[in-house]
């Protein structure tokens, strides 16, 4: 789709970049985890996540719960990056 201007016919450059990554990823992360964010059990900084928990079992619950609402969002993690 061209546009002409006074002195010249011009097409737009469509860039298909990640120019806004960072804080649209972290909007989204903060969205999936906002209950969990609230309770102080989850804190996330863009493609970190860090899980607060008082027992083990309580720890893999939450894992879990926080494994479901990415893949349910079609995200997933690379497990070698996983402390």
């Amino acid at each position: 789709m061209a546009f002409t201007t006074l002195e010249e016919l011009s097409e737009p450059i469509v860039m298909f970049g990640l120019t806004n990554f960072p804080a649209t990823f972290q909007a989204m992360m903060n969205k999936l985890l906002r209950d969990l964010i609230n309770i102080k059990k989850v804190g996330s900084f863009i493609n970190d996540v860090m899980i607060r928990t008082e027992s083990k079992k309580g720890h893999n619950k939450l894992i879990e719960e926080i494994l479901m609402r990415m893949e349910e969002n079609d995200l997933y993690m690379k497990l070698e990056k996983c402390k």
